[in-house]
This record gives structure tokens, sequence and C-alpha cells, in this order.
């Protein structure tokens, strides 16, 4: 009988180590987006700010990409801190 009660504790711990590791592996990190206006300035964020409409803010997937785009009209900028927009390769806070 306590053999019985061994097993069945092994499976039920094995069982919610299995699970939990599951759990970590499929948990996702911090989305990220990326940022594109309407001079063809891309960049990444973690955040989707709110842009005044007459900036043509799109946003992306992460992993969006398009080879026809970016060598014919897009050009990436690096990351910045805070909210603001990449125009003519300047960062502009607001």
């Amino acid at each position: 009988m306590m053999e019985n009660s061994m097993k069945v504790l092994r499976s039920i711990a094995t069982a919610a180590l299995f699970g939990a590791g599951v759990l970590l592996a499929t948990a996702n990190s911090a989305s990220a987006y990326v940022v594109c206006n309407r001079w063809g300035e891309c960049w990444h964020t973690e955040y989707r700010y709110s842009y005044a409409p007459r900036l043509h803010i799109r946003f992306y997937d992460d992993n969006w990409y398009s080879r026809y785009h970016w060598r014919h009209r897009y050009h990436w900028r690096n990351a910045h801190e805070g909210r603001g927009y990449w125009r003519n390769g300047v960062w502009i806070v607001f």
C-alpha cells in the first residue's frame, strides 16, 4: 500500500514539474513591434503609443518583413527610449 502511494506521489510530482516546464517554455517574453512612419523610417518598440493621425504611424508584429519594401521604401532606425518618432533621421520627442 505504501509503495503505491509513493508511486502516485512521484507521478504527481513529475507531472507538476513537466507542466511548469511547459509553461516556462511557452511563456511570451515582452512583445515587440516594428513601427514605421509615413517617411519610411522604421524602428523597434515594446509599446503601442498613440500617435497623431497626420504622422501615419503603422505598427507591425516584430517579425514583419517585406524584402521589396525594405529595398525600395523603408529605412531602419535604432530603437529609442521614450515617446517619440523618427523624422528624417532625427528622433522627435513628444
